[in-house]
């Protein structure tokens, strides 16, 4: 009798274990798809935290963007605080008659025509001899950047002209310093290759020989009389205008330059020049006469098909 008891018990236990096992070989299939996706979104989200992380660590070459100028875009919260605010502008601006002087077509087109060939003969020019320029040719250049339009008529710019030898050299220090990082470190190899043809590299000579360096700044916001920040529409765009015009005046007078960006350099010209903190380093123009061994590299302009388009 308990004989036949074991063996019906064998035999239920196998019975359930059959069952039990074409249950598990039924749902095999299910478990692997569910585990399947539970690893593939485990790796997902690692390899994407890898990504974050090395793109945290690891910044985007990017050595035309000054650092420095970076914070005159961050006033914009400053600026809608202080939009209803008094301005320190007069609320009723007189106005005028306009008086414009009209030339005939042919004399539009022979001055149109002479003014372009003027400019263009600029060239970028990084020989400079030391030969003293007149002051009065310098001060009459800014005059004319200072006609230059700017938002709301704002006039965000300040033109620094160093003609100290001390000062020259102090500038010609720290723009070679940090140029040599650039050009070692936080430049790309693709910008750096692209320089090669120009034949440009981190000393800056001409900083010493030219009798004048023009330092332009703009003011990312002004100062009230009350103390507040009143805000310069446009500063960056403003005074980029005014360097176009300053460059145009400078070849008008028979002076060459080059136009010089001192990436990473605005805080401590800033503070060698003893400039406020609203003003940032825009540009950097050494202004002089071409040594008589001065070269150029031989390049051409695009046509004006190229850059010109008629609709």
């Amino acid at each position: 009798m308990l004989h036949t008891e074991e063996k019906l018990l064998n035999l239920e236990g196998r019975l359930h274990i059959s069952i039990v096992m074409a249950l598990f070989s039924s749902l095999t299939p299910v478990f692997i798809a569910i585990i399947c996706v539970l690893i593939g979104a485990i790796l997902k989200k690692t390899n994407g935290e890898k990504e974050k992380h090395e793109t945290k660590s690891k910044p985007l070459s990017h050595p035309w963007v000054d650092e420095d100028l970076k914070d005159g875009t961050d006033h914009h919260s400053e600026e809608e605080v202080v939009d209803e605010e008094w301005q320190g502008l007069e609320e009723n601006v007189a106005h005028v008659p306009f008086f414009a002087e009209r030339y005939s077509e042919a004399e539009m087109i022979k001055r149109s025509q002479m003014f372009y060939e003027l400019l263009n003969k600029r060239r970028s020019v990084r020989f400079l001899s030391d030969e003293p320029v007149p002051r009065e040719v310098i001060d009459n250049v800014i005059r004319t950047a200072g006609t230059s339009p700017s938002g709301a008529h704002t006039e965000p710019w300040t033109f620094v002209v160093v003609q100290e030898p001390y000062l020259k050299h102090k500038i010609r220090e720290i723009v070679e310093e940090e140029e040599e990082i650039n050009y070692k470190k936080r430049m790309g190899d693709r910008w750096v290759n692209d320089l090669k043809r120009l034949r440009t590299n981190w000393i800056k000579e001409y900083l010493d020989t030219a009798p004048y360096l023009i330092l332009i700044f703009k003011q990312v916001y002004g100062q009230l009389p009350n103390g507040k920040k009143k805000t310069h529409y446009y500063n960056e765009i403003s005074v980029s205008i005014a360097c176009g015009i300053l460059l145009a005046a400078l070849q008008n007078a028979g002076l060459y330059t080059v136009t010089s960006t001192p990436l990473n350099c605005g805080p401590q010209l800033r503070v060698l020049l003893q400039r406020p903190a609203n003003e940032k380093l825009l540009l950097l123009l050494p202004v002089g006469y071409p040594k008589k061994d001065a070269t150029v590299p031989a390049l051409t302009r695009k046509p004006l098909e190229d850059i010109m388009v008629v609709m």
